[in-house]
C-alpha cells in the first residue's frame, strides 16, 4: 500500500485557547510529507480540504481514501499539484504533465486515472498535493513558474520582501473553489504576509520549503487578538482555520506555498488585522 492518510476535525477558536504545544501541533501541523515511495495525506473538516505529497521511486498512482466514499480519488473533486523537487511527470487519464521544479498542475473534477513519475528515481520529484471538493469539471491545465502571476510586495526596511507567484487562481486557472501559489522571500527578509489576516470564508494551508538546514520558521496562528505560535521545518504544513492569521517568521529566508478553498474565488477577501492590533 503506498498511500497512507490522517483525518483532522474541525477545532472551535475558544478551545484552541486551552491548547498545549502538544495539542496545537497535533491538530494542525502535517509533519509526514515528502515520504520516498508513498503518498501521505492529510484529510481536514475544514471545507473537506485535502493536503499530502507524492514522492515516486517509482510510478505511484492516486488511489482514493475511505472518507471519501469514492471509486476514485477525483470523482468529486478537483486537485492542485506543484513540484517542489526534481523533474517528474504526471499522467492523468493517458495524457503526460511534465513538471519542472516549482510547476504546477491543475487536474478538474472526473480524472479517473492519476499517476506520479519521476525522471531520475534517485534525485525524485516531489509533488506537493492539494485538492478541495468540485461541483463540477474544468480542464486540467499545467502553469509553470514562468507563466505565474507575479506580485512584488513588501520591503527589506519592513523584512518581508517577496515575490507572490499566482498559479492556480483565477486569471489564469478556471476552478471551482481550489486556489493555490507559492511566495518566495527575498534575502534578508524572514516575515509573510504581514500585516496578518483572516477569511472567514476560506480556510488554507501553508507548505514551507527552501528552509535552509538548521533553521526555521515559526508560523503564528490563532485569532488576531489570541494569537498562537507553531515552530516549522522544512517540507512541512499547517492547517489553517478560516477564523485563524496564517503568518510566520523565519530565522532564514525561505518559500512557502498556500493553497484555499471554501465560498468564494476572490483572491483579496480578507479582514486586515493591523499589526499594532495583535495579541
Amino acid at each position: 500500500m503506498t498511500t497512507s492518510y490522517d483525518t483532522r476535525y474541525a477545532s472551535n477558536p475558544e478551545a484552541v485557547k486551552k491548547y498545549n504545544t502538544a495539542e496545537l501541533r497535533k491538530e494542525f501541523l502535517i509533519d509526514n510529507l515528502m515520504e520516498v515511495g508513498k503518498i501521505t495525506l492529510t484529510y481536514s473538516h475544514y471545507d473537506r480540504y485535502i493536503a499530502g505529497s507524492a514522492v515516486p521511486d517509482k510510478p505511484i498512482a492516486l488511489e482514493a481514501i475511505d472518507p471519501l466514499k469514492a471509486t476514485y480519488f477525483l470523482e468529486r473533486r478537483e486537485m492542485g499539484i506543484i513540484n517542489v523537487g526534481d523533474t517528474g511527470s504526471v499522467d492523468v487519464d493517458g495524457t503526460t504533465y511534465k513538471l519542472d521544479h516549482k510547476d504546477a498542475l491543475y487536474i478538474g473534477r472526473g480524472a479517473k486515472e492519476v499517476i506520479f513519475k519521476s525522471d531520475n528515481p534517485q534525485r525524485p520529484a516531489k509533488f506537493y498535493l492539494n485538492s478541495a471538493l468540485a461541483h463540477t469539471s474544468y480542464p486540467t491545465k499545467k502553469v509553470s513558474l514562468a507563466e505565474a502571476n507575479k506580485l512584488e510586495l513588501g520591503s527589506l526596511e519592513t523584512a518581508n520582501h517577496r515575490i507572490v507567484n499566482q498559479m492556480i487562481i483565477g486569471s489564469i486557472v478556471t476552478t471551482c473553489q481550489l486556489q493555490m501559489g507559492m511566495t518566495e522571500l527575498k534575502k534578508g527578509s524572514v516575515w509573510n504576509t504581514m500585516p496578518a489576516h483572516v477569511h472567514d470564508r476560506r480556510m488554507e494551508v501553508y507548505f514551507y520549503l527552501d528552509v535552509p538546514e538548521g533553521q526555521s520558521v515559526c508560523h503564528f496562528m490563532g485569532q488576531p487578538q489570541e494569537t498562537r505560535h507553531i515552530w516549522m521545518q522544512n517540507h512541512q504544513a499547517v492547517i489553517s482555520p478560516p477564523w485563524s492569521i496564517h503568518s510566520g517568521s523565519g530565522t532564514s529566508n525561505y518559500t512557502f506555498i498556500w493553497g484555499m478553498a471554501g465560498e468564494n474565488l476572490d483572491y483579496g477577501d480578507m479582514d486586515v488585522a493591523n499589526i499594532t492590533d495583535l495579541r
